[in-house]
């Protein structure tokens, strides 16, 4: 008996099996505890095993490859048409194996264990973001409670506290609680200055990162981003593949030789799609006739700016896709 092929599906306490011979008949089906899965597949003969791309899931690629294994990521969105019936591990399992077998799957890039860890900078410094942001409306709704309210925006907290501080209509219990977010607000924004210091030490030594934030409206930071998460630009076809997979394409429901095209898909990486519309409404907000594209200048004429950022946004991740697979740096259209 040979197995020429194995579907792993993973979670947090136990992992099922499914293994297939030559003649694509069922030959393993086992579920094991966690803890037992190195040894397990430490035993089994080199084969090919597939995971679904979820938690973990680069972690057990490179402990499987380090035993000898070759071991291919598939992305959840394309197992599930290959589940039957019904839904349990051993289901799961079967689908992974039968989606891993098809000619024209692709595959996610196993990330290494320095991939991982400068993402997870990212991640906690949007996490970070956000609590910030929370301790901000917290410390402003109850400011205005008490008829006192700044402008918008993180910098006019400090004059916000200030004057919750001066006023004597505040009772004390009040000026109190709003110290006790202040201190909060003032140990996240140490936190986030470090962080921030970490990830430009890393877009400095990164030739991609460097590379990609000469495109306008990608800094730094989306510049690390798409250098992680995009291991391999090669695996998409063209740039326009790019875009879809990061969801900033147009959702298709055509028949009958009819196309209909709706809003985007939204069905890729949001991080990456949030950071895209993001520069491109900075790049927008900062058009002029004789430094803007005229596509833009035009677009913005008989567009809203909304659309507008979007369209820019398709644009702009189809050249990230083209300066990542040649190298070069972004180069201004010229002017007519």
């Amino acid at each position: 008996m040979t197995i020429i092929r194995v579907g792993l599906d993973t979670s947090k306490h136990v992992c099922q099996i499914h293994g297939v011979d030559e003649n694509e008949q069922p030959v393993l089906r086992r579920q094991i505890r966690r803890s037992e899965v190195a040894k397990f597949f430490a035993k089994l003969a080199p084969t090919r095993i597939g995971i679904e791309a979820c938690g973990a899931a680069h972690y057990w690629a490179r402990v499987l490859r380090g035993l000898g294994h070759e071991v291919v990521l598939v992305p959840p969105q394309y197992i599930k048409p290959y589940v039957k019936r019904g839904k349990n591990d051993k289901i799961d399992a079967e689908a992974i194996c039968e989606a891993m077998s098809r000619p024209s799957m692709r595959f996610v890039p196993v990330k290494t264990a320095e991939q991982q860890a400068a993402l997870t900078m990212l991640g906690v410094r949007d996490l970070l973001v956000k609590q910030r942001t929370m301790l901000i409306n917290a410390i402003r709704g109850h400011a205005a409670e008490f008829g006192l309210t700044v402008a918008k925006g993180p910098k006019q907290v400090n004059e916000l506290l200030q004057r919750l501080a001066s006023e004597e209509g505040v009772p004390a219990l009040a000026r109190e609680m709003v110290s006790v977010l202040a201190s909060q607000l003032e140990g996240l924004g140490v936190k986030l200055k470090t962080i921030e210091k970490q990830l430009m030490a890393w877009h400095r030594q990164d030739p991609t990162s460097q590379c990609l934030a000469t495109i306008p409206g990608i800094g730094p930071i989306a510049g690390v981003s798409f250098a992680l998460k995009v291991a391999d630009p090669q695996a998409f076809r063209s740039g326009r593949h790019f875009a879809s997979w990061i969801g900033i394409t147009p959702r298709e429901n055509s028949t009958a030789g009819r196309q209909k095209l709706g809003r985007i898909s939204r069905a890729g990486d949001e991080d990456l799609r949030r950071l895209l519309v993001i520069g491109a409404t900075a790049v927008i907000r900062a058009a002029k006739p004789g430094r803007t594209s005229l596509w833009l200048l035009a677009l913005l004429a008989r567009k809203s700016k909304k659309l507008a950022a979007v369209a820019l946004a398709n644009k702009m991740a189809r050249i990230i896709r083209a300066m990542m697979v040649s190298g070069e740096t972004y180069r201004q259209p010229a002017q007519a």
